[in-house]
């Protein structure tokens, strides 16, 4: 039997549909597990196995994001147009904005002056709501989208503003 994936599919379903087919093939093998359901289940589908249907439908995940929301994807600081702090002359930069939802994870990597890579990881979530930073070091952040391609954000220490701006997505996601 020959299964065609929707449009949008969804792992959740997926991995529904692996465990109803479990039920029906442990009625003639008791000893299978999930893994093989998962398998079985990906190759009706067309796919060599269950990472790479996994792989497959991340990836659509990822795509229809970065359509909904072009901030999304991964971002490089052009060299000839950035204007670097002195104190702060690396030699690239990139940053990757994973969207899913109102939940941002900015991943930053930076290779400084002396060639050494530094990176960073942070999390945010846009819902309007004002949220602590790490307990105790006084910081808040709040974020909000203002439509599909802008993202407001407000900085603060110890309730004094530290920060503000837009973050519109004006460039091309780079693949």
């Amino acid at each position: 039997m020959s299964r065609r994936l929707p449009a949008r599919p969804s792992l959740e379903h997926l991995r529904k549909q692996a465990r109803e087919l479990l039920e029906e093939l442990r009625r003639k093998d008791s000893a299978l597990r999930l893994s093989d359901a998962q398998h079985a289940l990906a190759r009706e589908y067309g796919f060599a196995s269950w990472p790479k249907l996994k792989a497959h439908v991340d990836l659509q995940a990822v795509e229809q994001t970065s359509r909904t929301r072009p901030l999304a994807g991964q971002w490089r600081a052009n060299l000839a147009k950035s204007k670097r702090h002195p104190a702060n002359e690396f030699q690239t930069a990139t940053i990757v904005f994973e969207v899913r939802g109102d939940d941002i994870r900015i991943t930053d990597v930076v290779i400084d002056a002396s060639g050494r890579e530094k990176r960073h990881i942070n999390v945010i979530r846009a819902d309007g709501v004002e949220h602590a930073s790490e307990p105790g070091d006084g910081y808040s952040l709040l974020a909000k989208w203002r439509d599909l391609q802008t993202l407001e954000t407000v900085g603060k220490k110890d309730g004094q503003l530290v920060g503000a701006a837009p973050t519109k997505s004006l460039l091309t996601v780079r693949r």
